[in-house]
């Protein structure tokens, strides 16, 4: 597949016989499979890039990989080793686009600033390996911020990095994608409100929602991934076949999605055990950070697991309060030795329950969001002890595999404990609770200033996993209202 990818770029284009259309040319490569990775930052994502949108203007002949990595700028995508994995998985075309987090704004002075004589060094070097791997690579400028400039026209910051990849484009004869140009062109027809509801919102630092002018909604996305795959048609001519007629039309979640963003009402319900209940569990902390727009129904239940939860008839009394999404949470109660009742293996009966519950989630008209377990705060020799690792693991994989969002609780409340003591842990522990030791310890479920902790932890990621809910949630995490731990010794 590799060496036809190569011919189609560069040996068809010369040596297609005079008087042999391309209409012909296109109806004969047309049912050729081929694969299409996205490389690049969260402006070309599936969540707030232009990478969904892309993706649904191509022919059912193209697969489509993303690829694309939120916060990523050219040296960061080869140094967390997202280059290597994204040429191993040999696809036959690569779309390169980076430069966002590469500026030298205070807004990415985490991330490194590259020179332009380095950044254009890591193009070229992208460019030769793809190519070394039989790997057709096509660089794209990148989209335009939505600023409008005192002239009431957009202000871009990127037409330095976009001159230094288009220059790479002629040195290395690669064909480019001038998106930067051509959303700019489009921008500036239309106001700057118009442009503002292609985006999605962020919060400032008073946790004031305001418009985000990078990132994109489902209608953004749309726009944009149309106006690559067709350009991407007209650069590389072989591809033509493979993008859509005509722009494809909003998915209904994509309508959906829109009108949540834009103010509808949300129905949003919470699944699992005592560590998400409103006895325990982080979930009246997530409820609380909820507008008035937002009706949180917690339905977890107290010692259930994947499995006894189901066979209870708790699954169908969630079901029936028709949520629009429902956040889906089980492992404690699944370990080994909680009964027959209620175990689960990790990868197989546990597993299969995580993809039940999508399934029928999906069935009955919600969008379903995976968590994995919160983590428990038992310490031994001043390292947190870990056992929910396996539960964990799955769950993940099934998010990947079912392609639904996940919250990875787990790891975040691991990063956060392992930064603790067993001290400065215990400020969490629900010691009023029915499980809690004739110490009064209770180490696996939360007080209210540990609801409000891990309850930010989930909502914050609720926001960022699924975009159009960022309005809906409140302001942003004070840690000054949060019991102060402790130094460590």
């Amino acid at each position: 597949m590799k060496s036809l990818s190569l011919v189609l770029l560069f040996g068809f284009l010369v040596a297609v016989p005079l008087g042999y259309s391309q209409q012909s040319a296109q109806q004969a490569l047309h049912p050729v499979k081929i694969k299409i990775a996205l490389i690049g930052d969260s402006t070309q994502t599936r969540n707030t890039g232009y990478g969904f949108g892309f993706c649904a203007n191509l022919t059912n002949d193209v697969t489509c990989v993303n690829d694309s990595k939120d916060g990523a700028s050219i040296e960061t995508y080869i140094k967390e080793g997202d280059w290597e994995k994204a040429l191993a998985e040999m696809p036959d075309y690569m779309l390169i686009q980076f430069a966002h987090n590469d500026d030298e704004t205070v807004e990415h002075q985490s991330q490194s600033k590259n020179p332009q004589a380095e950044y254009s060094t890591i193009l070229k070097r992208f460019v030769e390996q793809a190519l070394e791997h039989g790997i057709v690579p096509v660089l794209i400028t990148p989209l335009a911020h939505r600023n409008d400039g005192a002239d009431g026209r957009i202000n871009s910051r990127q037409l330095a990095d976009s001159e230094a990849l288009k220059k790479v484009a002629r040195e290395k004869h690669t064909p480019l994608v001038d998106l930067q140009a051509e959303s700019i062109a489009y921008l500036d027809m239309l106001t700057e409100a118009q442009g503002q509801a292609l985006g999605i919102t962020k919060k400032d630092g008073q946790g004031n929602t305001i418009p985000d002018t990078t990132h994109l909604n489902y209608e953004g996305s749309y726009v944009f991934g149309r106006m690559v795959a067709v350009n991407l048609g007209k650069v590389v001519p072989a591809l033509a076949a493979y993008v859509k007629p005509t722009a494809a039309p909003l998915p209904p979640e994509g309508v959906r999605s829109l009108s949540i963003l834009r103010g509808a009402s949300v129905r949003i319900v919470l699944v699992g055990d005592s560590t998400v209940n409103i006895n325990g569990g982080w979930g009246p902390g997530f409820c609380a950070l909820m507008t008035p727009n937002v009706e949180c129904i917690n339905e977890a239940s107290s010692g259930r697991s994947s499995k006894s939860y189901y066979d209870e008839g708790l699954w169908q009394k969630a079901l029936a309060r028709h949520g629009d999404y429902i956040l889906i949470q089980f492992g404690h109660n699944d370990q080994p030795g909680k009964g027959p009742e209620r175990e689960t293996d990790p990868d197989t009966t546990y597993a299969a329950n995580m993809r039940r519950y999508i399934e029928q989630a999906r069935a009955a008209g919600a969008r379903p969001v995976i968590v994995t377990s919160l983590s428990r705060r038992n310490y031994k020799d001043g390292k947190l002890i870990e056992d929910l690792t396996a539960y964990a693991s799955a769950a993940r994989r099934v998010a990947v595999e079912e392609d639904v969002p996940l919250i990875d609780l787990n790891a975040y409340s691991t990063k956060l404990l392992e930064s603790m003591t067993q001290q400065q842990a215990d400020q969490f522990d629900a010691t009023a609770h029915p499980d809690a030791s004739a110490s009064g310890f209770d180490r696996t479920h939360l007080n209210p200033v540990g609801s409000a902790v891990f309850g930010r932890m989930v909502a914050d990621e609720l926001a960022r996993q699924c975009v159009e809910l960022g309005p809906d949630i409140k302001g942003k995490l004070d840690v000054k209202s949060i019991s102060e731990p402790q130094s460590k010794p």
